[in-house]
């Protein structure tokens, strides 16, 4: 291909060339100084040098959760088409009114748009105003929690390293923020008051969102989104709910996220098990307990047992928590029979001829593909890496 070329005055843009390069060292060596000293330098963590951030690529990271993010990716309009939203493209378009001509007309009948004011009469069909109330009172809970990992996720860019692994978060602060206005219309589609934050949801999320570096990943990846896991799955069975299989298909990939980034950097072993920090996040954890007291009643109107609902939560807390090496100040197993006792001495005060029962090994989520997805991410895993733990002798020959 022919380009004709500009004339240039070769002098000037060498003065260019020297002058930009004196620059960039005065501003790179002062800025490195500054980061040794601890007094600011560089804010961005860029390897300009590498066009790579600092860490690495970690291509597998990228693979495992932003190429299956877009894999998964799901748009409003198609899955929610009560909506307002318009977020199909105009070939995605097309591909889903070719697929509409493929099916009978009894089928598309089924899978005909479905009007706002449809989607409210149908909610009006099978709910009570008390039933509608309560469903808005629950899934508000977590609603306002997607508005905080919108945020959480976004400041988490900063604190991780390597390329894969800020892909990995960049998909979570994209999902984040289509919860939270998915979220919020459904929960308006109820057409009942939406209630604000509960004092113990605002300690739990100010207290996630103020978390030191990757503290947030316990406090936003473990902690709030196996409640929001937890909720959609008790949920997503009712008629008018089934789209929060979608939102708890991305919280299982935000649950694993945490352990899959550690498996390349580990946390220390004071990140670990530091006392401070096993103290920390048992502090951050507690809220959610008076939580699912003030939704006891919302939630046995909807026939969820609270305390079912909360030993599930809190198998998999632990559970996560262990996998990724978030350690709380005492074992598990230790902590959820603790708790497990706590809960049947709340119940035998609170509730007539209760009888001792293991809460721990309650499980809520009733859809059967969201049980399947939960299978995947509690299934036994390796422990995580312990950095000073001593390597296993080798076998030696006979």
């Amino acid at each position: 291909m022919h380009i004709a070329e500009l004339p240039i005055n070769p002098r000037a843009a060498a003065w260019n060339r020297r002058i930009e390069a004196a620059v960039n060292r005065v501003v790179r060596g002062k800025d490195r100084v500054l980061g040794r000293l601890g007094l600011g330098g560089r804010v961005a963590d860029y390897d300009d040098e590498h066009y790579q951030f600092v860490g690495g690529a970690n291509d597998e990271m990228r693979r495992k959760h932003y190429d299956k993010s877009l894999r998964l990716l799901w748009k409003a309009e198609a899955a929610a088409p009560w909506s307002t939203f318009h977020d199909l493209g105009a070939a995605e378009q097309a591909l889903r009114e070719m697929a509409e001509l493929s099916v009978t007309p009894a089928e598309q009948q089924v899978r005909a748009r479905v009007t706002s004011a449809e989607f409210k009469a149908e909610l009006d069909r099978h709910y009570t105003p008390r039933q509608k109330q309560a469903i808005v009172n629950v899934l508000s809970a977590i609603g306002h929690g997607e508005a905080y990992a919108w945020l959480v996720s976004a400041s988490n860019l900063r604190d991780v390293r390597s390329s894969g692994a800020k892909a990995a978060v960049t998909m979570q602060v994209l999902e984040e923020a289509k919860h939270f206005v998915v979220m919020r219309e459904l929960v308006g589609a109820f057409g009942v008051p939406v209630p604000r934050q509960s004092a113990w949801e605002y300690l739990l999320l100010e207290g996630v969102l103020a978390a030191d570096g990757l503290e947030k990943f316990y406090g936003m990846n473990v902690l709030v989104e196996t409640i929001a896991l937890s909720i959609f799955g008790a949920l997503a069975h009712l008629p008018g709910l089934e789209i929060l299989r979608l939102f708890h298909l991305d919280e299982s990939r935000h649950t694993a996220l945490p352990m899959n980034y550690f498996k390349e950097r580990p946390l220390t072993r004071r990140q670990q098990r530091g006392y401070f920090a096993r103290r920390r996040r048992l502090q951050m954890a507690l809220p959610t307990l008076p939580l699912i007291l003030l939704l006891e009643e919302d939630l046995a109107i909807l026939g969820i047992d609270a305390f079912d609902f909360a030993g599930s939560i809190l198998r998999k807390v632990a559970h996560l928590s262990e996998r990724a090496g978030f350690y709380l100040p005492r074992p598990a197993d230790e902590t959820l029979a603790n708790f497990n006792r706590l809960f049947n001495l709340y119940c035998r005060w609170t509730r007539h001829g209760h009888q001792f029962k293991d809460f721990m090994a309650a499980e809520t989520s009733k859809d059967g593909a969201v049980a399947k997805v939960e299978r995947e991410i509690f299934a036994a895993a390796p422990p995580p890496v312990d950095p000073v733990a001593p390597a296993a002798p080798r076998p030696t020959a006979a």
